[in-house]
């Protein structure tokens, strides 16, 4: 038999039993769709956290507490909530005085419940210098201005609040500027209110965010003189890798530590940090599509259900066509066709139902926070992906049914009943 007759007489076959085709398309579709929209997630994702990182600057590193860890995704011990207290003021002047630095800047960081009236909520702060705002790329407000050098070498109790926590706060009517709030029962005077920007650098919380002075906030707040964490803005002029190694020598002979092996602090550039979430969200992204190709085997084998049920209805055909003259491989690959064409045609609805919910996923997280900056994400891969894997589970599911049908006996498949 001609190709092209098998593919005309198992188009006929298909279209006469059109739901059994479309149920039994269904698992397929199901699966290639959601393979499609975890991977256009993930990869929409991975796209977001990164460009947030690279909107703070290519010339940031960071300093952290604790020694360096040995694994590639494992967390510093400052991540793990171990206090450690290596970072302090000798260091940020010793850094600062470096020339291939332009900024230093500590940071200390809590979280507190904040007050206004009968107004409250829970969320986390950070004290810093007024260089943070610079470094952060968050010098831009929308109401009043950051707070200066002299509110942090003076005390002065005074914050710079997130959008998001001044409308729960203080509402639509009222202007944050110049109101007093309680921040763990402390108080502090509003002076500037940041332009609505989402999420920032690191995964911070800037509609939320509180900024107060650092020597209020680690003298008043938490009783500490050490810092959490150290922001070192490189000068333009030197090499990132090394301003880090120059960094690292300054730090080792302030803590006087003569083995590297040895150092109580981590150094991170930007392309160190890229380089670890881009890891970790890729490895998750394939784990999210793994489990959803669990869909495609079950979606498989239940092709091979239906192609099975199909071979015991349709005996007396083939007992029919195999006395006209139709061999075994006739039959099989009759068979194996209508297999391939469910597969191919539920792989190819499913990347379009899968493109469409990838479409509203990406309108409603516009709609909804549009200043998050969420991008469309439609991989190729996926397609690619889809197709093949819908073509490879039709040949493999089908090649069972369609042996089971091509076996058969002629004189038994006439006399069946």
């Amino acid at each position: 038999m001609l190709l092209r007759d098998a593919f005309k007489t198992a188009t006929r076959s298909l279209a006469h039993g059109k739901m059994r085709s479309i149920l039994t398309m269904l698992g397929i579709v199901i699966g290639i769709a959601s393979v499609i929209i975890l991977m256009s997630v993930g990869q929409s994702a991975q796209n977001l956290i990164l460009g947030q990182v690279q909107s703070i600057g290519s010339n940031l590193i960071i300093v952290i507490p604790g020694a360096p860890s040995n694994g590639k995704f494992a967390p510093p011990a400052a991540a793990q909530g171990i206090v450690i207290t290596s970072l302090q003021q000798r260091d940020v002047d010793a850094l600062s005085r470096e020339p291939a630095v332009d900024l230093a800047v500590p940071e200390v960081r809590g979280q507190a419940e904040v007050v206004y009236g009968n107004n409250n909520t829970t969320v986390g702060y950070t004290g810093s210098t007024a260089d943070f705002f610079t470094v952060s790329n968050l010098a831009k407000v929308s109401e009043g201005q950051t707070f200066t050098k002299s509110d942090v070498t003076s005390g002065n109790h005074v914050v710079v609040i997130g959008p998001d926590l001044a409308q729960t706060l203080f509402g639509p009517n009222v202007d944050p500027v110049n109101k007093t709030i309680r921040v763990k029962n402390v108080s502090f005077r509003v002076v500037g209110v940041l332009a609505k920007s989402g999420t920032g650098a690191f995964g911070v919380d800037i509609g939320n965010i509180v900024v107060m002075p650092i020597s209020v906030a680690q003298k008043q707040l938490l009783g500490i003189t050490y810092f959490n964490v150290i922001v070192v803005q490189a000068n333009a002029n030197y090499d990132v890798d090394f301003v880090k190694s120059r960094m690292r020598a300054i730090l080792e002979q302030n803590h006087g530590i003569t083995d590297p092996n040895k150092d109580d602090f981590n150094i991170e550039t930007q392309a160190d940090i890229l380089s670890i979430l881009g890891s970790i969200t890729s490895v998750l992204t394939l784990f999210l599509a793994a489990i959803a190709s669990i869909s495609l085997v079950v979606g498989g084998i239940g092709i091979m259900n239906i192609m099975l049920v199909s071979v015991t209805e349709r005996t007396r055909e083939i007992g029919l066509r195999k006395a006209v003259g139709a061999t075994d491989g006739d039959i099989l690959q009759q068979f194996l066709i209508e297999s391939v064409i469910l597969t191919i045609v539920g792989g190819i609805v499913g990347i379009l139902f899968g493109a469409a919910v990838v479409g509203a996923i990406y309108l409603g997280v516009n709609a909804f926070n549009p200043a998050l900056g969420w991008v469309f994400v439609f991989p190729l891969s996926a397609v690619v992906l889809g197709l093949v894997v819908s073509g490879v589970a039709g040949i493999a599911f089908g090649i069972y049914p369609a042996r089971q049908a091509g076996k058969k006996n002629p004189i038994d498949a006439l006399r069946y009943e």
